[in-house]
């Protein structure tokens, strides 16, 4: 034996039906709040503002790729360590 039934609601309709709560307003305001988060994070996308941030990281880690190339070269040069 097969039955089929056709129902015909809105999700809103469906969600109060089998006792699932709206979250329309919590959607919202959660969007709300990244939209807040997203323009604030617009601000730190200035030039000036990225290259004084990411500068010192940048040049420390430079500075550390060189130390280590200079102590790979003399360790090459040193024919007593192995």
């Amino acid at each position: 034996m097969k039955v089929k039934l056709d129902i015909e609601c809105t999700p809103a309709e469906a969600r109060a039906f089998f006792g699932l709560p709206d979250v329309k307003p919590l959607q919202e305001t959660m969007m709300k709040e990244i939209e807040n988060r997203m323009m604030q994070g617009l601000s730190a996308m200035d030039p000036e503002q990225m290259m004084k941030t990411w500068m010192p990281a940048t040049m420390q880690g430079f500075e550390q790729l060189q130390r280590f190339w200079g102590q790979l070269a003399a360790g090459a040069m040193d024919p007593t360590k192995k």
